[in-house]
């Protein structure tokens, strides 16, 4: 994935002055691990998300690039656990592998714990996005 460098910084200033949260990831590819949890709160008062959760993140991931709207999100929310986002679409579609790929920030929050994870999709040879990669994002 190239680098997500002004888009994100951007997308992360904006969501976070207009109160909105991102979130997701749409492919069988990605899962987290238990070391790649974030948040304010910690592992001991809140897991991170539930492969559930990530399935339904996933699902918003595919869907708002599917639709290919400039500036769009697509939330989320998975009424077993409570967690919820949104998933943002990031810069414009690159080249990798011969496929077309884009970038995505999303948001993970269930209760008090916030997360941010960004993410990678590239189309399948049948035209449908698959999730390639899902991580916490870190500032680089």
């Amino acid at each position: 994935m190239r680098p997500l460098g002004a888009a994100l910084t951007a997308i992360l200033i904006a969501a976070m002055a207009g109160g909105c949260s991102l979130g997701g990831n749409g492919g069988a590819f990605a899962q987290l691990e238990d070391s790649d949890i974030t948040g304010s709160l910690g592992a001991a008062a809140h897991a991170g998300p539930t492969e559930t959760d990530l399935a339904f993140a996933r699902t918003a991931a595919s869907d708002v690039l599917t639709k290919g709207a400039k500036d769009a999100s697509q939330p989320w929310e998975n009424p077993s656990t409570g967690a919820r986002g949104s998933v943002t679409p990031l810069a414009e579609a690159y080249m990798a592998d011969g496929r077309t790929c884009r970038g995505f920030l999303a948001s993970y929050v269930n209760g008090k714990s916030e997360s941010w994870l960004e993410g990678a999709a590239c189309r399948s040879g049948r035209g449908q996005w698959e999730i390639q990669s899902l991580k916490p994002w870190r500032r680089g």
